[in-house]
């Protein structure tokens, strides 16, 4: 769920503005997963554009409050949402911890990265969801070290179906800046893409592990 139209449609379009997000039906991208794709987001871009940042940091602060309360602790998802994570934080005045992928093999053998106590409550804080899996896990770390997970917000999300059922099955509310049909109604609007790539790119939602498979 977006937190608010305004808010989806302006940060699309910042997005596309830096490159952040990139629509190539003509030419698919393959992800580590291995599947074929017509868009690829690499929201790190987000943290060298300084009022782009401010924007998003922003954003998310205000409506983090808004919707959740202020948490005792923001945590960010590792790597893709440690920096914005930290600027959340530093305006909230609040800690900051982050979560690794998984448990460090040496020293302390650390998962969840900074100061946190049990019982506090925390928002985490993604970069991006495409299943929602990566996220969900650095939500088990944090109830494992005794966090009572408020919900978590992200830049964007691709709106798969899969990963709605993952949130639910995990009992965590997420809120997004901007999402996948947000994106798609901007970037025809603003002729980034025609028409006819608007379909692709629809069609690839729908069902993106078998998209594009040659049979």
């Amino acid at each position: 769920m977006i937190f608010n139209k305004d808010t989806a449609e302006k940060t699309a379009e910042l997005l596309l503005q830096i490159n952040a997000i990139k629509l190539n039906p003509g030419n698919p991208f393959t992800w580590a997963s291995g599947w074929k794709s017509p868009i690829y987001c690499d929201n790190r871009l987000i943290l060298s554009f300084p009022a782009i940042r401010n924007y998003v940091r922003d954003e998310f602060a205000k409506n983090i409050e808004k919707q959740f309360g202020k948490p005792d602790v923001i945590a960010g998802v590792a790597t893709g949402a440690i920096g914005i994570g930290m600027l959340v934080a530093e305006s909230l005045g609040l800690p900051f911890v982050y979560v690794r992928p998984e448990a460090k093999k040496h020293g302390r053998l650390n998962q969840v990265e900074g100061f946190l106590q049990k019982g506090q409550n925390v928002v985490v804080v993604e970069d991006l969801i495409s299943t929602g899996n990566s996220s969900l896990l650095a939500v088990e770390a944090l109830r494992a070290a005794g966090a009572n997970i408020k919900g978590m917000a992200a830049i964007f999300t691709y709106g798969f179906d899969v990963a709605d059922q993952n949130f639910k099955d995990a009992n965590i509310d997420l809120f997004t800046l901007s999402n996948y049909t947000n994106l798609l109604n901007l970037a025809v609007a603003k002729k980034y893409i025609t028409e006819e790539e608007e379909q692709t790119l629809r069609e690839w939602n729908v069902s993106p592990s078998t998209w594009n498979i040659e049979v």
